[in-house]
């Protein structure tokens, strides 16, 4: 049965390129590059009738050829195809004899005679990695970089009698990010995209489309291949151009210069826009300002004065250090394995054995790169190691660091110990003596795993509302600060270990962090009554509890996201199996509001990095602080750098970029329906990204003659003042029945005189300060409104006299529906009580309806039959009944209305960040 199914599937996969025009191909070439062309050129159906490459080298054949060579294709393996500018008689023979209509060079170091390129119906094209006529040579990629192009790209062409020179066929480009090197840009860009387009030229000649546009010879330029000796670094250059020369070089050939008297290389650079950290003094040769060796690397400066950081050195004899470690070089001692560490090292061996299948036997002083081993072959140890070793994630750089079979098991024993881990996160703090504890209180930016200060330097004073006074001053992040931020989400997602990470592993991280969280809940809250004037006791429990919460519920559902199987109509006499896959969408943008700082980052980035997602978060400018600790507490709890990015600043800038970026799929939003509006035409605009909106509220709570009383008071008055009334699901508007209106209004005043009134780092505070300045005013405006209008202010409606931004609980009654304070939200500790007439269950439900909001609704009665009724006729997202404030992470939250859509927490939040898969087999 599997055999014949894997028959009818060959039929089918056949079948479906008989529509197509398809060629027979001579494949010219090597490389991995080479070897993915070739099999998605057949997958196409072209019928590649022969493989042209390098002779196998220490007993290794080119990944092309082996490709081939089990596929069943002619492999030819000339050393030359001519001599003495001649082509070889034989080769050409051999050639000629495949019969082939074009030749396809995906990536090719030989040197092809004319005849043999012009030799079929369709001639010859190559891939050439830039933007022709620029780069024309072997070193395109380097010179992309060394030279500082914006752009990056590559050109499929028709090859002629020139160097790079015959007319272009088709052209794809990238932006280059600040610090990409040769391999980022390869492994995003040139290699993915350029197999891709390789496939599409050669369709584009089948059928008859395929342009020849000459290539202009203005801004034409010619670089030869890099060598070791013409890479030496210049002191007389400024670090831009000092960061661009090394990355260029990086891995091949390497930029260099003289330290101590020996050839030192630097490799993994990046420009350094934050402070220049502390370190101890290194003297280069020709520098004019000494390096400093740090905690995350070398820094160097250019003539400009300006800084960048060199992550990594190789010493003269090949061996490769963290720069961090240059003064403690040569102070690692070798250490003694435990009985499970020599059976992991024994696997290790085995794996080398089967990558240098040329050498042997693997000793200690075997160096896999002299062995005859290539940066394929990194690859390839780094997966097999994970695959075979429990899971054990190394890094490409780990090899290059430890290249000796000894030196690399040393390393890997220590990755295992945990004594290899990457160098302490760098955190510059505000500290304060505070609430019995010393609280810290990151500042910056934190991009791609670091904190760094804003890209131009820029700052803002982020308030304490208990007194008004600085807190401390914040970086105010930029347009270019969310572009390297988007950058780095966009590779860690693309490119990083995020993106190959299982679920479970994602889960545990999620677990560690809430963990993290709960650890330093105190902190947390003690931050947030500092930041927001949340009542402490309150943050304890609500803004912090409930953020702890959410990651953990949100972990457990990392691994059981799944798509389903559907029976679909069967096309007789096929057979058809049709699933979907959930998948993550990508960079996900969040912005959240001021109300409950930690809380609203939780119920948004738990699900979005459940999904798999990466995330770039604004908090907001008034409360950027536990936003900012939380950035630390997810790099301690062992998140990849890139996955979570938190960007402080105004929502004009920051936030309107984040919305417009065309590398962000999704954008979660809590904030004002104006604002909500906004955002929505941004991301139509720019690239149609998902947006899920949680939006403005005048949510009604009806409360009938048959409750019970005392409950629907304290409940009542929770649904208003609860979070000072800063709080999206607040009662905006009470509709209370007559015959208990006068006696319920009487309570409530009652019980607000007992309230306290005061610091919210006292435990005995009942009600602390508005959350700023700005929003204080706004609502003795509101209250204002509804004295002129002709409400009764029954009791509060003014500031308290003291520093800060306090305000007195108030009520106001006799409200019609007309009124502004029955029709806008407030967003404060004001009480909106209408009365409805007894028995009116319909009316007042008309009443309460007739709003453009629906976030939430509430009911007090003991009539169960009239509950149901009404929650059935209100209008709202969340109904509560007999309760208010009943939130869980379990149970999904959002709106109708003009309230947004989409919705925060449950397994409901999760389709918010994920992308529905549909694949069709037929068989």
């Amino acid at each position: 049965m599997l055999r014949r199914g894997s028959q009818a599937l060959r039929r089918f996969s056949t079948r479906r390129v008989y529509f197509k025009n398809k060629l027979k191909l001579a494949l010219i070439g090597q490389s991995v590059f080479g070897q993915e062309v070739y099999s998605h050129l057949r997958k196409e159906g072209h019928r590649v009738v022969g493989v042209f490459t390098v002779p196998d080298k220490d007993g290794k054949a080119d990944p092309l050829a082996l490709v081939a060579e089990k596929d069943g294709t002619p492999v030819f393996k000339f050393p030359k195809w001519r001599v003495k500018g001649k082509t070889i008689k034989e080769v050409a023979e051999a050639y000629r004899s495949v019969g082939a209509e074009l030749n396809v060079l995906p990536f090719c170091t030989q040197f092809i005679p004319m005849d043999i390129i012009d030799s079929p119906k369709h001639g010859s094209i190559i891939y050439h990695p830039s933007i022709l006529p620029r780069h024309r040579g072997a070193s395109a990629i380097n010179w992309t970089l060394i030279t500082g192009d914006k752009k990056a790209g590559f050109s499929v062409f028709w090859a002629d009698d020139g160097l790079d020179t015959g007319p272009i066929l088709l052209q794809r480009s990238c932006d280059v990010e600040p610090n990409d090197t040769v391999d980022t840009l390869y492994n995003r860009f040139l290699f993915p995209e350029g197999i891709k387009a390789m496939v599409e030229a050669v369709q584009l000649i089948a059928d008859g489309k395929a342009p020849r546009i000459p290539q202009p010879e203005e801004g034409a330029t010619y670089e030869g291949i890099q060598k070791k000796e013409n890479a030496e670094i210049s002191w007389n250059w400024s670090a831009e151009v000092l960061h661009n020369w090394i990355r260029g070089h990086d891995k091949v050939p390497g930029a260099w210069t003289e330290i101590n008297g020996q050839m030192v290389t630097f490799y993994g650079s990046t420009l350094l826009n934050s402070s220049v950290p502390p370190g101890e003094p290194l003297e280069i040769k020709g520098a004019k300002t000494p390096g400093l060796v740090t905690k995350n690397g070398l820094v160097i400066f250019g003539n400009d004065g300006k800084a960048l950081m060199v992550r990594n050195l190789q010493f003269e004899d090949g061996k490769m250090i963290p720069a961090s470690q240059y003064f403690s070089a040569g102070e690692t001692s070798v250490v003694e394995l435990t009985a499970d560490e020599v059976k992991v090292a024994e696997t290790i061996k085995v794996i080398w054995a089967g990558i240098l299948s040329n050498v042997p036997i693997i000793e200690d002083s075997t160096d896999f790169f002299k062995s005859g081993a290539s940066s394929m072959d990194v690859a390839r140890l780094v997966e097999e190691i994970r695959q075979k070793c429990g899971g054990l994630q190394l890094q490409n750089e780990d090899v290059y660091m430890a290249t000796k079979f000894e030196d690399f098991i040393q390393k890997v024993v220590r990755k295992l110990r945990g004594e290899d881990q990457e160098a302490e996160l760098v955190v510059d703090y505000v500290s304060k003596e505070v609430n019995e504890m010393t609280v810290k209180m990151p500042y910056q930016c934190f991009i791609n795993g670091q904190f760094t200060d804003a890209d131009d330097g820029k700052t803002y004073d982020t308030i304490n509302p208990t007194d008004g006074s600085i807190i401390c001053k914040v970086s105010y992040a930029s347009l270019s600060d969310v572009d390297k931020a988007v950058a780095a989400a966009k590779d860690a997602f693309e490119n990083g270990e995020w993106g190959r990470m299982n679920a479970r592993e994602r889960g545990r991280l999620m677990y560690r962090l809430a963990d993290l969280l709960e650890e330093n809940q105190e902190e947390l809250a003690t931050i947030e009554a500092l930041d927001s004037g949340a009542v402490y006791t309150l943050a304890l429990k609500t803004h912090i509890g409930m953020s702890v919460q959410t990651f953990r519920y949100f972990a457990g559902w990392c691994d059981k996201i799944q798509g389903s199987t559907i029976p679909i109509n069967q096309a007789r006499p096929n057979r058809n199996l049709t699933f979907t896959k959930k998948e993550p969408l990508g960079v996900c943008a969040i912005i959240i509001p001021w109300n409950y700082p930690l809380m609203m980052l939780a119920w948004k980035s738990a699900a979005c990095l459940a999904a798999g997602n990466t995330l770039v978060l604004k908090p907001a400018q008034v409360t950027p602080l536990t936003a900012l600790k939380f950035a630390e507490l997810s790099a301690k709890a062992g998140f990849p750098k890139g996955v979570i990015n938190i960007i402080p600043g105004s929502g004009g800038i920051a936030g309107q970029r984040l919305s417009e970026h065309p590398d962000i799929r999704k954008l979660g939003f809590t904030g004002s329906t104006p604002i909500g509006k906004q955002i929505m035409k941004s991301c139509a605009l720019s690239n149609l990204k998902k947006v899920s909106l949680e939006l403005g509220g005048k949510s009604p709570l009806i409360i009938f003659n048959d409750c019970e009383l005392d409950k629907a008071v304290r409940m009542g008055m929770g649904a208003v003042f609860f979070n000072k009334g800063e709080n999206c699901i607040a009662a905006g508007r009470l509709f209370v029945e007559e015959s208990i209106h006068d006696e319920f209004v009487t309570r409530v005043v009652e019980e607000i005189k007992k309230m306290k009134i005061g610091d919210p780092l006292e435990r005995s505070t009942d009600h602390g300060p508005q959350n700023h300045k700005a929003h204080l005013e706004k609502l003795l405006q509101y209250c204002e409104t509804g004295v002129k209008e002709g409400a009764t202010l029954v009791y509060g409606g003014r500031q308290v006299q003291r520093p800060g931004f306090f305000m007195e609980p108030t009520v106001f009654t006799d409200v019609e529906d007309h009124m502004f304070l029955a029709k806008e939200e407030s967003f404060g500790p004001i009480m909106v009580i209408s009365k409805f007439q007894n028995g009116d269950i319909d009316g007042v439900l008309q009443r309460a309806n007739n709003t453009e909001y629906g976030l939430a609704s509430g009911v007090f009665t003991r009539d169960i039959n009239k509950a149901m009724y009404a929650s059935e006729k209100l209008e709202a997202g969340t109904v509560f009944i007999n309760t208010y404030n009943k939130t869980d992470v379990a149970a999904p939250f959002g709106g109708v209305k003009q309230s947004g859509f989409g919705k925060d927490l449950g397994e409901e939040a999760l389709n918010e960040y994920l992308k529905t898969k549909t694949v069709t087999l037929e068989y």
